[in-house]
């Protein structure tokens, strides 16, 4: 058995990232893995966690670095002695937490792929370097996908850390574009493993929670709700999930955002609620936090999980114009829900070839379009048909099944035969902290 290191900025809430580490830790710990986390934002198990804070993206620290580095061409001596100074910081820190929990091989989420923390990098670089640990670096988003790092004066840190070329990393990427970008501007290979769920084990809804949750945003028994289940962020295209319930022109229907806004300001969160007041559609935003469905700790008992929300969602918005793979597609795909898609490179290139049913869109939102939507939502048969398409390819293609033959690979690679395989379980109990018993959501 072997104890896994993962590491990050954050480990908390509903982003992508960390939404990917907890289904890597379940398929981990369900062959008798342990699974222990650092981060600058966490909340994970306690006594399996090893809280930084001056880890986290949005530390004072790391921010006052940020604000002096990108968008500018140079830098200044008390800006690179500040980045060593975290830097040598966090690499202590790092190493108390190989030894604090003998840590075998780590699993590094985006913290050497995108610089939102330019000293953790350096210092995970330097340690990986130096100990020679076995580490696989996932990679969701890298620096040259964003347009707010094309000028900055780390250029140097950039090739050393973003991600770094040692011989005892294993690279995985979400998509084939960033396999192929990656080979061409660094050299490194890299596996493929895209965004997984459970659809080996289809959800159990916890009907009662779902329902305290669509009576706490004050949605009536006969509303509908269009829920666009991404954070709020420009990249989304939240605008086009307007328009959307604009052009259904019926006032039952309610456009509902999970996720909260932050990450990248509150400015288009600002636009969009203007924008929505401008077409005349309800727009209601999730206020209290959303929690991860693979949490299982005391703390997040209280909270409302993902799980509680897509149960009740009557369509799904989704009509972002990049993403890296797309958890809330798999996701739709896995409560049984149809749903609108913008056709975004990976989406067309990795994702539209496997055959899904879908509504979709190409950067606009055509009449064509809305009618079809409609025609979806209206018809039951049409529904019931399509989400049980939907599901059984994505059984095949992005199931636990396909994370655990590319994981043991990796481990085999790292540790030969004597590692033990990844195998398929039943759920542990805590898993379904959530889910309690009860009937499969209807369509």
């Amino acid at each position: 058995m072997k104890n896994i290191g993962f590491v990050s900025t954050r480990f908390s809430g509903t982003d992508g990232v960390t939404l990917e580490a907890s289904k890597w830790a379940e398929v981990f710990e369900k062959s008798g893995h342990k699974s222990f986390w650092f981060a600058g934002e966490l909340d994970r198990d306690t006594e399996k966690s090893f809280h930084v804070p001056e880890a986290f993206f949005k530390h004072e620290r790391n921010i006052w670095i940020n604000e002096r580095v990108f968008g500018k061409k140079g830098r200044k001596p008390s800006v690179t002695q500040a980045i060593h100074e975290l830097r040598a910081f966090l690499k202590d820190q790092l190493y108390a937490f190989i030894n604090k929990f003998n840590i075998d091989f780590l699993v590094v989420q985006n913290a050497l792929t995108i610089p939102m923390h330019i000293p953790l990098g350096l210092a995970l670089s330097e340690i990986i370097a130096e100990t020679q640990i076995p580490t696989i670096a996932h990679h969701h988003d890298f620096f040259w996908e964003r347009v707010r790092y094309s000028v900055n004066a780390v250029s140097d840190y950039l090739r050393m850390a973003f991600p770094p070329n040692l011989p005892n990393i294993k690279h995985v990427v979400i998509n084939s574009e960033a396999q192929e970008q990656l080979a061409l501007r660094t050299g490194i290979s890299s596996i493929i493993i895209p965004n997984v769920l459970d659809f080996e084990n289809p959800p159990v809804v916890d009907e009662n929670k779902a329902e305290i949750f669509r009576k706490s945003i004050g949605l009536k028994s006969d509303d509908m709700m269009i829920l666009q289940p991404t954070r709020i962020v420009q990249r989304k295209g939240i605008e086009h999930a307007v328009e959307l319930v604009r052009e259904l022109k019926d006032p039952r229907y309610k456009l509902v955002i999970s996720h909260e806004a932050g990450d990248e300001g509150l400015e288009y969160a600002e636009w969009l609620k203007e924008y929505a007041c401008e077409n005349k559609v309800d727009l209601r935003f999730v206020t209290t936090r959303v929690a991860d469905p693979w949490t299982s700790h005391a703390k997040c008992q209280n909270q409302c999980s993902l799980w509680d929300i897509y149960p009740y969602a009557d369509f799904i918005t989704y009509p972002s114009l990049y993403e890296g793979f797309g958890n809330a597609f798999l996701e739709a795909v896995y409560f049984k829900k149809p749903m609108l898609v913008n056709r975004y490179a990976t989406f067309v290139r990795d994702i539209e070839p496997q055959g899904f049913d879908l509504a979709v869109m190409d950067g606009f939102l055509s009449k064509k379009t809305v009618r079809n939507v409609k025609k979806i939502i209206e018809s039951p048969d049409r529904r019931k048909k399509m989400v049980d398409v939907n599901y059984e390819i994505a059984a095949r293609h992005y199931s636990y099944s396909m994370l655990r033959n590319k994981l043991n690979a990796i481990m085999t690679n790292f540790f030969g035969d004597a590692v033990k395989q990844l195998i398929y379980e039943m759920p542990y109990p805590e898993r379904n902290i959530y889910l309690k018993t009860g009937s499969s959501p209807g369509v």
